[in-house]
């Protein structure tokens, strides 16, 4: 299905000191179809503001694996299709995908730009589950009827709910309030989560993937455009308090999945700290064989972070690395899919998860 095994290098070589850094992925299997619900914003989103809203990018989106705009926010492969390729299962279609969608491995509902609130605006995590919902109460009624290529009865109750979503309902609040109150909001945030899972848990859903926020304060877009002062940037570059709101956000979105492990006694809620995966490929960029680690390969304005809210990528007179897998922001918001690469296998590693279990537990019994 994929051009090489997923047991090869996903990023590339560096030999530092005479040693040889490389990462591969852990290679997984299911003994059954393996079946992925993904909802989230542009850290996830394979298609949807493609398929939902016509939105296409330019060239050069996608170079780096599809050669085209894949409707990926990306120079290539996400980390969830690099979740996917573990278990050798197709990239999830988005949802609103209209022309030759294939749901026989689920779907994506995840859009670029979402957030938790306000719960039913386009499209938030509660428009998203309710567009699961119609989903599944469609491909039940469908199948029965004797429809090929979706997703059966059976198959909801074994699939995979993943949710990764926050970046954006924390970039509004640190853009214009104080920290103490952009902190308050956060509850508000981990609320709608939780609405989300119970809602899918009373339609059957007992297996969840929770990925935490990652370190926002060390996007190029927010170190290049916030207000800040000397006592705000750490020993890396980043802004202190915007990683502080994220952690604070990880620490409450934590608290939630322990709390909801207590009271649903029979669901699987597996929470990534996606936070320091990222933070630690920051933090040591040069020994993992990256270059510039704030700064964006595809932008403009150049060192030290390549980005300007005015002229982003793809626009005219920006500019574009020669070689993305040096770095690790594509755009000054969104990963490069080396960078996505290497989160993944931090991923299956397990070393992140809480409950530390593997990536395909949910399709074998």
């Amino acid at each position: 299905m994929f051009p090489f095994s997923l047991l090869q290098c996903f990023l590339s070589v560096s030999v530092i000191m005479g040693v040889c850094f490389c990462f591969k992925l852990v290679e997984g299997g299911c003994s059954r179809n393996p079946v992925i619900f993904n909802m989230g914003d542009s850290n996830s989103d394979t298609g949807g503001i493609y398929s939902g809203l016509g939105i296409v990018m330019q060239p050069p989106e996608g170079r780096a694996f599809f050669h085209t705009f894949a409707g990926r926010l990306c120079d290539g492969r996400l980390i969830l299709d690099f979740l996917c390729e573990n278990l050798s299962m197709n990239y999830l279609t988005p949802y609103l995908e209209s022309l030759g969608p294939n749901f026989t491995n689920g779907a994506n509902f995840a859009i670029s730009g979402s957030k938790t609130l306000p719960r039913y605006e386009p499209f938030s995590l509660g428009v998203q589950s309710r567009q699961f919902f119609r989903f599944q109460s469609r491909c039940i009624e469908l199948t029965s009827k004797g429809f090929k290529g979706l997703v059966g009865e059976e198959d909801f109750k074994n699939a995979l709910y993943m949710i990764d979503i926050g970046q954006n309902d924390l970039v509004g609040p640190f853009s214009y309030l104080p920290y103490p109150q952009a902190i308050e909001k956060i509850p508000t945030f981990i609320a709608e989560i939780k609405f989300a899972i119970l809602s899918i848990y009373q339609h059957g859903g007992k297996k969840f993937w929770v990925h935490s926020t990652g370190p926002l304060g060390c996007l190029p877009q927010q170190v290049a455009t916030a207000s800040k002062n000397d006592s705000d940037i750490d020993q890396y570059g980043c802004l202190q308090s915007r990683n502080d709101g994220a952690r604070e956000f990880n620490k409450q979105l934590k608290a939630l999945c322990e709390e909801l492990r207590d009271e649903i006694k029979d669901v699987t809620i597996v929470y990534v700290d996606i936070f320091s995966i990222k933070y630690d490929l920051i933090a040591n960029s040069t020994l993992y064989g990256f270059e510039n680690p704030l700064m964006a390969c595809c932008g403009y304005g150049g060192p030290p972070y390549n980005f300007d809210p005015k002229f982003q990528c793809t626009a005219p007179g920006s500019s574009v690395c020669e070689d993305g897998s040096k770095y690790i922001s594509w755009d000054g918001v969104h990963y490069t899919e080396a960078a996505n690469a290497f989160v993944a296998s931090r991923i299956l590693s397990t070393d992140y998860s809480t409950p530390p279990l593997k990536f395909d537990f949910f399709c074998n019994p």
